[in-house]
């Protein structure tokens, strides 16, 4: 019997809540994929009694994966590993389930910032890891719930040394599962894309704590993102990469399209006082800054006001 093509989807938070569902969701009953989730605690305990629970603005579905654990031993290896954790547990959280790892494993890291493929590759350097980025909101409401709210929903990935069958068979699993997905020809300009809209949203937001559309609706608040903005602009720019004239005008569009209570997770983390994004999401941008030389004052007043508070 031919073995079914394995997906294990690491970290079932929102993000991974959402696409791992949407997965598992379509090949419930499949002869050739299987779907296994990776999780703990309580969120683990409740999906493994009630599915998981995906509430959108179009309805509510009840997904069960094939497999829902915490422990990847005996699982066999992976031929898809969507990997969903947080930057800050990037690194244990794969390597606590490298036995499902080879170097026929195709890892995509859906993460927010630009350095997780990086740090994969560190780990596992035989696997083929892949670049990606999605913009949804989307979050863990409760134990097995996940909510998704606005009208933003993309899935973006993409390799320069992959195949082209091999990215096409990727994107067939996904697009048929409902996922709105896209092959980028440019991968790396469209996770930087990504980064110029995340990085000074959480940013802002969780400096001011306030939503985004608070920040949207003050002129003073809005003067601050252009600046932001500008930093991280000055800061791609030097890494050669060339974007739309307009593109300052498309980061404010794509923030005015979520709703307007909208927090980032890095300042919903700050705000419960958890481990939180803040090296990933602004830090990052003044390693950069620093590397070529670019002055980014703004951002760097943000990030020492945030360094300061997570030590408090």
């Amino acid at each position: 019997m031919k073995a079914k093509y394995k997906i294990v989807v690491l970290g079932i938070g929102g993000v991974g809540g959402y696409y791992g569902g949407r997965l598992a969701g379509y090949y419930a009953n499949s002869d050739d994929v299987e779907v296994i989730f990776i999780s703990r605690g309580e969120n683990e305990k409740a999906i493994k009694e009630n599915g998981l629970t995906i509430i959108t603005p179009k309805g509510q579905d009840i997904v069960y994966p094939s497999i829902i654990t915490d422990n990847a031993d005996g699982l066999g290896k992976a031929d898809l590993l969507i990997c969903c954790v947080k930057n800050y547990d990037l690194e244990s959280s794969i390597e606590s389930i490298k036995e499902c790892i080879n170097n026929k494993t195709v890892i995509i890291p859906l993460l927010n910032g630009v350095e997780a493929s990086e740090k994969i590759r560190n780990i596992f350097p035989d696997a083929r890891v892949w670049e990606a980025c999605v913009y949804i909101v989307a979050r863990l409401s409760g134990p097995g719930v996940i909510e998704v709210g606005g009208n933003i929903n993309q899935l973006y990935f993409g390799s320069d040394t992959a195949k082209q069958a091999e990215l096409e068979k990727v994107y067939d699993l996904l697009n048929a599962a409902g996922i709105n997905v896209f092959l980028s020809t440019n991968i790396i300009q469209t996770i930087w894309e990504k980064f110029l809209f995340i990085s000074p949203f959480a940013s802002i937001t969780t400096w001011l704590d306030i939503p985004i559309g608070e920040v949207l609706q003050s002129e003073e608040h809005k003067v601050l993102l252009d600046k932001l903005i500008e930093e991280i602009l000055s800061v791609a720019r030097i890494k050669a990469l060339h974007f739309l004239v307009d593109i300052k005008q498309s980061i404010l569009s794509k923030m005015a399209g979520v709703p307007f209570e909208t927090l980032s997770s890095m300042h919903s983390d700050f705000r419960r006082s958890h481990k939180t994004e803040l090296e990933a999401l602004t830090g990052s941008v003044i390693r950069y800054a620093k590397e070529s030389g670019v002055s980014i004052p703004y951002y760097e007043q943000i990030y020492n006001d945030l360094k300061q508070k997570s030590l408090n």
